[in-house]
Order: structure tokens, then sequence, then C-alpha cells
């Protein structure tokens, strides 16, 4: 189970200027809470669904995952909202499991940290409404960030945190409950934690892995997904997601920190190892993960953030994507 980093020299290409960079449309979707923030999007049984923490602030005891839904994008309405007497819940995502049912992951800052600080959790629900109780999966104090189904398989990267070495992990299940580590330690390299996973139709995975304060990580492996190959990005991001597009091209959303704070759409070349932000969503300030979907053969994006004052959910569908 071998990690190779490659270094490409002590300087990393900088992000190039753009001075005619669009910015998309967005329309404000969510804004009740004290803090809402943390999206994911998926589209499941015809409609779209936005998960996100809603709770006092960006770091507070409370933290519940609210749900909407939409058919159109414009109307949403409320259909759930997932609370803990035991832990602030953050960091919400979903997705459609391979019978046809919803699943959300989700992690929980615990209140009581005298064995551990965090567990992640599974939900799944048949309708997007009802939910079941919080299953717990993987290991304490490993934060499982994003479940990506692939043949009948849920992978999920997780990473170390609550103390100890700073690490991610490979997780594989055959159900998207009982995870058992795949790849004990898949990248060590500074401070890897939140991640994005796809798998290409040769079949090879492509991981968007961020580190702080560095740039970014590209992994990319070939089945079974033992060994893996690291080369550093052109920039540093936050609340990686990416996205196959029926065409071949990986779009990346992403929170940049070059020149001012914001969250954008790149093109992500595997080849070349470079992000290309081509859109820049409304936002600044605190602000990013995004959620994705390719849906009528135009993407859908759901962000968060605070430009417009109090923190809020946005939700944009670009007419057309700039080519990189």
């Amino acid at each position: 189970m071998a990690t190779q980093l490659i270094r490409k020299g002590k300087k990393f290409r900088p992000l190039a200027k753009r001075p005619q960079l669009k910015r998309a449309p967005a329309t404000r979707i969510w804004r009740h809470g004290a803090h809402n923030a943390f999206t994911d999007l998926c589209l499941f049984q015809g409609h779209y669904y936005c998960v996100f923490r809603e709770a006092a602030a960006h770091v507070s005891p409370d933290g519940a995952l609210r749900i909407l839904k939409s058919i159109d994008g414009k109307r949403w309405q409320s259909v759930a909202l997932i609370q803990s007497s035991i832990a602030d819940l953050r960091d919400g995502k979903l997705v459609v499991t391979p019978d046809d049912r919803l699943q959300l992951l989700g992690a929980g800052a615990l209140h009581d940290r005298s064995q551990y600080s965090y567990q992640s959790y599974v939900w799944f629900s048949a309708d997007g409404e009802q939910w079941s109780e919080a299953i717990d999966v993987g290991e304490p104090n490993v934060w499982l960030w994003r479940l990506t189904w692939q043949q009948g398989f849920a992978w999920a990267i997780g990473y170390k945190c609550g103390g100890g070495p700073r690490l991610v992990r490979l997780y594989r299940s055959e159900d998207g409950v009982n995870f058992s580590v795949w790849v004990q330690t898949l990248n060590n390299q500074g401070y890897p934690n939140e991640s994005a996973l796809l798998f290409l139709p040769d079949e090879r995975a492509v991981c968007l892995l961020r580190r702080d304060p560095d740039v970014a990580l590209l992994g990319i492996a070939k089945p079974p997904y033992f060994d893996w190959t690291w080369q550093p990005l052109n920039c540093r991001v936050g609340g990686p997601q990416c996205l196959l597009l029926p065409d071949g091209r990986i779009l990346a959303a992403v929170r940049l920190y070059d020149r001012r704070v914001r969250t954008s759409l790149a093109w992500l070349d595997v080849d070349s190892t470079t992000l290309t932000e081509v859109l820049q969503l409304p936002s600044a300030g605190d602000t990013s993960y995004a959620g994705m979907v390719w849906h009528q053969s135009r993407l859908a994006v759901s962000y968060y953030s605070s430009h417009q004052g109090r923190t809020a959910i946005y939700f944009c569908r670009p007419r057309q994507l700039p080519p990189a």
C-alpha cells in the first residue's frame, strides 16, 4: 500500500489572472438560521435535495442538518431537520444508494469528549423526508468526509481529527454502513483533510485533497486502489467538490484564497495537475462547501456565503460553462 508524493520544485504555478472572469447569477434559498453553512446537493427521484448545517455560529454546539427540496431550483421547502442531543452535527453530504435510497453522511462534534471527540454517522430515507436514526460509521476521531458509490461499493476518505497524527485514510463498504479500512495511510503530507473523490470511465480514482496551509494535492490510483500517486496542484483550496461531466471534463467547486477569498468553479486538468478558475460564484468572507449535480444538460450548484451579511445558502444554475 504505497503512497508516492511527486514534488514539482519549490515554486508552484499560481492561478493565472483572468480579468474577464464572469460571475454566475445565484439565488439565495435559505437564511433563517443564525448561521447557515456547509452545503451539499443531490438529485433524487426528480427533485433537488440540498442539505446544510444550521446553527448559532460557525462553531457552536447546536448544529443540525436541514434538508430542502425543490422540483425546479426556484421554489424550495424544508422537509427535514436532523438534530442530535449528544453532538454538533456538521458537513452533511447526500448520495443516492444503488437500491435507490437517499443516504446522508455527517459528522458529530461530541459534547462529551471524555472518550473521543468526533464520530461519523449515516442516515437513510426512501423519500427524502422521513429519515432513519443515526448509525455510527467508521472509526472515532476519523471524519468521513464524503461517500462515493462505485460498482456496488461505497468509498469514503476520512481524515484524522481530535489529536494524533494528521493523515487521511481510504475506506470501503458493501452496504454503506460497515466500513473497513482500505488504505491505512492514504496521505500524511502536511495537514490533509477535506476531499473530493471520483472515478473515471477507465476506473482510475481521482482525489482532490485539501491541505492547510499548503496547496492542494491531486491523487490518482488504478484498481484495486491500494497504490496512489500524489502531485501538488497550483493553488490552495477549501471545501473541494468535483463532478465528472458527460463530455469527460472534470469540474471542481472550491474556495480560493488568492487575491480575495471566494467560491468558484474551476476546471481540473488531471494530466497537467492544474485548476483553472472559470466562473466566480457571488461570494466572500465565510463561504465555500458547494454541492454539484448535472441535470437536464445543465449544472446546478449549492453553496453558502456571507457576502450579503449573515451567512446564507445559495443555488446557482449557470446557463453555460466557460471553456478552460
